[in-house]
């Protein structure tokens, strides 16, 4: 009889086990098109990137009404221009939250009267906060430009101010998940010591080439640089000059044995 018990031990333990990994909360990752993502954490906290949401060709439908992204408690964006920026203060406004972007990309967004100085903080490269319990995100480098495009409500005229240095996010998340959004970067060779110093689970890489990465350096880049083990493509398909596909992408890292997901705009991928 003892083996019984004995078995009848392990059976248990091991359906203990199975249903606990079953009900471990994973981390859900919505693409909105372009940069933007819709990632909520094991414990349900809602991170927005990049949200350029209303005139975004990718948008869903549901979601060119900014309350129906629920309630946000973290938002972040890469750099100033309008395709990372535009719906980012309307969020802030809506959610009561700050928006945290570079840091004299908010100082101008505060000097020019977009957001209130607590809706703005600001902080740069290698520094790392917590905008959420058990969220950190640390600002790092990305090989672009930035500025403001802002339409002046004395003049009606657009003008263009400072919008600091573009900047990707690691996001670590309640349970030590870790993702880069590399925002809008072109190659450069400290990619390959943010990956072994962060160690990211998830990489969030834009492929659509003339302004970041085109589908083979971002291949390039994954694979010889950052070797993160799950990719998600963004930053493509809403630009005409922006050219590069997801399959141009896939083509060029079907030799690598790393997991790339392609996903629609709106399509939710969990981890």
């Amino acid at each position: 009889m003892r083996w019984m018990a004995t078995t009848f031990k392990v059976i248990s333990f091991a359906l203990i086990c199975t249903l606990a990994k079953a009900q471990t909360p994973s981390v859900s990752v919505q693409w909105l098109g372009q940069s933007a993502f819709k990632i909520t954490s094991p414990q349900g906290k809602v991170i927005i990137t990049d949200p350029w949401l209303k005139a975004n060709p990718l948008t869903p439908v549901a979601f060119k009404t900014l309350e129906n992204l629920g309630k946000v408690d973290v938002l972040l964006v890469t750099h100033g221009h309008l395709d990372h920026f535009a719906d980012a203060p309307a969020i802030a406004k809506l959610n009561n939250i700050p928006m945290y972007a570079p840091g004299d990309m908010n100082a101008s967004v505060v000097a020019l009267g977009i957001l209130p100085p607590e809706l703005a903080p600001r902080f740069n490269k290698t520094g790392t906060v917590e905008p959420s319990p058990g969220i950190k995100v640390t600002a790092v480098h990305a090989e672009h430009s930035s500025v403001i495009n802002w339409k002046n409500p004395m003049t009606n005229k657009d003008e263009i101010h400072v919008g600091g240095e573009p900047v990707g996010y690691i996001i670590e998340l309640e349970n030590g998940f870790k993702i880069y959004h590399m925002g809008d970067t072109g190659l450069f060779g400290d990619m390959k010591m943010i990956a072994s110093y962060y160690k990211p689970d998830l990489l969030l890489i834009p492929i659509g080439g003339n302004f970041t990465m085109g589908p083979k350096d971002a291949a390039y880049a994954a694979r010889e640089m950052l070797n993160i083990p799950k990719i998600i493509p963004m930053h493509y398909g809403a630009n005409p000059l922006a050219k590069g596909t997801a399959q141009e992408f896939q083509n060029f890292m079907k030799d690598s044995q790393l997991n790339v997901f392609v996903l629609k705009p709106g399509e939710v991928k969990n981890f």
